[in-house]
């Protein structure tokens, strides 16, 4: 807590009355509810988008889904919120000012690395029904080649030789599902992580833990468990003490576990539950037979354009997206990039026409309310590259579509991993890979089709076919060129007049 808010009066069941007025209360009784759903990564997408649904869900409908939150490392979270009795808000901010609700949802709070036994038990409680997640892409253990569970990843190894004491999600889930299994009690998996068909991935990485730990389960994995697909999205910067003073001065009450973020959300999630859900169509989710066509629109137009801004930006030194978005020359290039090289590598979703998408998309990022940073949005590029921009280039180069921007993104992402910025300073690279690719940004060394090559064998991220394209390896030779010769504003720009823009 800063020191301005050392004595503020904070957020729990006992302070609700100095709430002010004009913070939105849930419209149900909180002790009425019995916990119903398990959350594992319960951070800021959660609190901003999960439980808010959830929330909306329970006023519009009886029903027992409360939540048990759970952290996969750290305590911080759980020792954050047990001062609150659970409780916090979110804010949604943009121009026009700031909204603050209450959220209630969240009953309990688990840390597994204390006490792993507790966590599976709480999932293999037959009152709950749901077991909603978001773990980041590298939380899924999954070996890139096969789509299933890494068995060489060091905490599955841990997991299998500890089955009781798991320090991963898909270890967790395993020994709670076999407890599950043995009793008869269904339950739904929901991943809200940023992975094309993520549910499918999720059950694999389940499903072949669960043939090695506990192959007496095996049998009835598919008859008891459900793993639909969703596609999540909900703009949410990782919360500042400017934030927490904020949500203070609004609301009367000093809230350590404050969220902010958009007024925008979207949910669609696949239509294939074990056990019954909550209505989350109350708050605006969209139940559809097929998730792919929404998440494929939102991983490559929003993610895709998302990390263009986050390592072109960062190199042209902005701090947040608003920042980047504010550069006359990025904006055009990241619409251009969307408009002619991403929306026509995919078909779009009936419902969902593309220029409009695109254009809501733009006013999303240019929201100087969010303060996103584009050192964020650029943690963890290794996992996110394939899904952002690799299938989207492949695509293209498959059609014969353009090829033009794309490029110099991997360009800006392979001097962001290498460590150093336009100005020689150190880059704090947060990223499972991280040492790898700093080696192999080093051992390149400045020759720009040496660093194509060099980046481009990593077949994690690119597979063989990108490294064997000699169009696409001469584009990105070419952007890296480009981008060591003039540095990102410059590279932006003449791309920008070579294409039109």
């Amino acid at each position: 807590m800063s020191a301005s808010l050392e004595n503020a009066p904070r957020l729990s069941e006992a302070t609700l009355s100095g709430l002010r007025k004009d913070v939105r209360r849930p419209g149900f009784d909180r002790g009425g509810v019995s916990i119903g759903q398990v959350h594992l990564g319960a951070g800021a997408f959660f609190k901003a988008h999960l439980a808010p649904h959830t929330q909306t869900a329970l006023e519009e409908a009886d029903g027992n889904w409360a939540i048990c939150g759970a952290s996969l490392r750290s305590p911080e979270a759980r020792d954050t919120l047990a001062p609150q009795d659970n409780l916090f808000t979110v804010t949604e901010k943009d121009g026009a000012g700031a909204r603050t609700s209450l959220v209630t949802v969240l009953k309990e709070m688990l840390v597994a690395p204390e006490n792993p036994a507790a966590l599976i038990g709480a999932i293999a409680d037959p009152a709950v029904r749901i077991v909603t997640a978001t773990i980041t892409e590298k939380g899924y253990c999954l070996n890139p080649a096969s789509s299933g569970l890494d068995f060489d990843h060091p905490d599955v190894k841990h997991d299998l030789e500890n089955p009781a004491a798991p320090k991963t999600a898909i270890g967790l889930l395993a020994a709670a599902i076999d407890k599950r299994i043995a009793a008869r009690a269904p339950l739904t998996v929901v991943s809200c992580d940023n992975l094309p068909g993520n549910g499918a991935l999720f059950k694999n990485a389940v499903r072949d833990f669960i043939g090695e730990a506990y192959p007496g389960a095996a049998s009835a994995f598919d008859d008891h468990v459900r793993f639909p697909s969703t596609m999540v999205d909900r703009i949410t910067p990782a919360t500042t003490d400017e934030d927490r003073r904020d949500v203070f001065m609004n609301t009367g009450l000093y809230d350590a576990a404050a969220v902010v973020t958009e007024p925008f959300t979207q949910w669609v999630i696949e239509d294939r539950f074990a056990a019954g859900r909550p209505q989350w169509e109350s708050a605006g989710a969209l139940l559809v037979a097929d998730v792919a066509p929404y998440e494929t629109a939102k991983l490559r137009l929003l993610n895709g354009a998302h990390s263009a801004l986050a390592y072109l930006g960062y190199l042209m030194g902005c701090d947040y997206v608003s920042d980047a978005m504010a550069q006359p020359e990025l904006a055009a290039f990241i619409r251009a990039m969307q408009e002619e090289e991403i929306a026509p590598s995919f078909p779009a979703p009936a419902d969902l026409p593309l220029g409009p998408y695109i254009a809501d998309l733009n006013t999303r990022f240019r929201n100087p309310a969010l303060k996103h940073r584009t050192w964020q949005i650029a943690m963890d590029g290794s996992q996110k590259l394939p899904q952002r921009w690799v299938e989207t280039i492949r695509a293209q180069l498959a059609r014969g579509g353009p090829v033009n921007r794309l490029p110099l993104g991997v360009a800006a992402w392979t001097q962001y991993v290498s460590g150093v910025d336009e100005k020689g300073a150190a880059i704090d690279v947060r990223d499972p890979m991280a040492e790898r690719l700093k080696r192999i940004g080093a051992e390149a060394g400045g020759d720009p089709a040496d660093r194509a090559r060099a980046f481009l064998s990593i077949r994690e991220i690119f597979g063989s076919d990108l490294l064997q394209s000699a169009l696409f390896t001469k584009l990105l030779t070419d952007a890296i060129a480009l981008l060591r010769a003039e540095g990102a504003a410059a590279a932006v720009m003449k791309i920008n007049r070579e294409n039109g823009r």
